[in-house]
């Protein structure tokens, strides 16, 4: 297709949870609902339209390892575009990805700059590592290198204790999120245990990833103060396989991550359930493969949310919760198409029948 060719997408445009329009066009790769002059002559895609799908919580550059180089990231970013996750925060990379923003053809990508851990207490090659006088200032070069976001890890296996522990204390994190919120940036934070999380919320933090350790002492706190979770269940399953491998070295880490895995579904219904705003995340880029955007809306729903805001959670709910525009007058031309409603069945989303970016069919 030239580039200054229209692209004309008709059937259901899912413009919103509840509201679809019979067509769109696609012209110098920006929506329009008015049909254009030249529309003859336009390709044209059918079936049912939904704005590019969101993964929260994804990692480009970054593989188990530590960083990789350019030609694997770009893989990594072309799995999760043919998989129709089109807007990607990434949550944490030590890899410059700024040259994807020249390519026409890949997700537009969020990023939280590179994880700040406590000394030892991450895996290893991943974040900076350092300590808590040091905090502030890693997060407000974070703040400057990322787009909008900073990612703490907030708690992590401590050795000393066998078990999982907060990295930070309340004074360290209070002074650091003030500064990321003065550089007009948000913050997020890795927790898979309980202890740090009243911490974090009460010191203003915006978003807690994976979020297992939440409880009924915690989970009314996060909804009066509006703070997400991206729980990333795709992830949450390698639990057990975790606990496993550290047995012998860590039996009570390994036993708390069990009862972590045994609750999962329970505690993200009862997120929801009190109002806390869910979204989709994988956690790929780390030990796990991208491209499981499908698999996570599909975890939501076994763990009770229902479908259509399972959905939201990836779709239109994901990108006003990130400040990007959906399938609106005017936004990027970059949504996806299948060939049936995917609020009548989300499994729908394993299989999308064209994928869209700038206006041009690129999967």
């Amino acid at each position: 297709m030239s580039e200054d060719m229209v692209l004309h997408v008709k059937g259901r445009i899912l413009v919103g949870p509840e509201e679809a329009r019979d067509e769109l066009w696609v012209v110098g790769g920006r929506i329009t609902f008015s049909r254009p002059a030249g529309a003859r002559e336009a390709r044209t895609v059918e079936g049912w339209a939904l704005p590019g799908l969101v993964d929260a919580h994804c990692h480009v550059g970054l593989d188990r390892h530590g960083p990789v180089a350019a030609d694997v990231a770009e893989r990594q970013a072309l799995t999760d575009r043919d998989a129709g996750a089109l807007l990607l925060r990434d949550a944490g990379s030590p890899s410059d990805t700024r040259w994807m923003d020249e390519r026409d053809d890949l997700p537009r990508v969020i990023r939280a700059g590179r994880h700040i851990a406590r000394t030892r207490r991450y895996i290893r090659n991943y974040a900076h590592e350092i300590e808590p006088d040091q905090l502030v200032a890693y997060v407000g070069q974070e703040a400057r290198r990322g787009d909008g976001w900073v990612k703490l890890v907030g708690d992590w296996i401590d050795r000393g204790a066998g078990d999982l522990t907060p990295c930070w204390p309340r004074e360290a994190v209070e002074a650091a999120i003030a500064e990321a919120h003065r550089l007009g940036a948000r913050v997020t934070a890795h927790c898979f245990a309980e202890d740090s999380l009243r911490d974090l919320v009460e010191a203003g933090v915006d978003c807690v990833e994976h979020a297992t350790g939440l409880t009924e002492d915690t989970i009314p706190l996060f909804a009066e103060r509006g703070v997400a979770i991206v729980p990333t269940l795709v992830n949450i399953a390698t639990f057990p396989d975790l606990a496993a491998g550290g047995e012998a070295k860590f039996p009570d880490w390994s036993a708390h991550m069990r009862r972590l895995y045994e609750r999962r579904y329970d505690t993200v219904r009862a997120a929801w359930d009190a109002g806390i705003p869910v979204f989709v995340g994988t956690d790929a880029g780390g030990s796990l493969p991208h491209g499981l955007v499908a698999a996570e809306v599909a975890e939501l729903v076994t763990a009770g949310i229902p479908p259509l805001q399972a959905l939201s959670a990836t779709a239109w709910g994901a990108r006003d919760w990130l400040g990007r525009p959906g399938l609106t007058e005017g936004a990027p031309g970059d949504l996806v198409v299948y060939a049936s409603d995917p609020r009548a069945d989300v499994r729908v989303l394993a299989a999308p029948r064209r994928v869209v970016v700038g206006g041009k069919v690129v999967a």
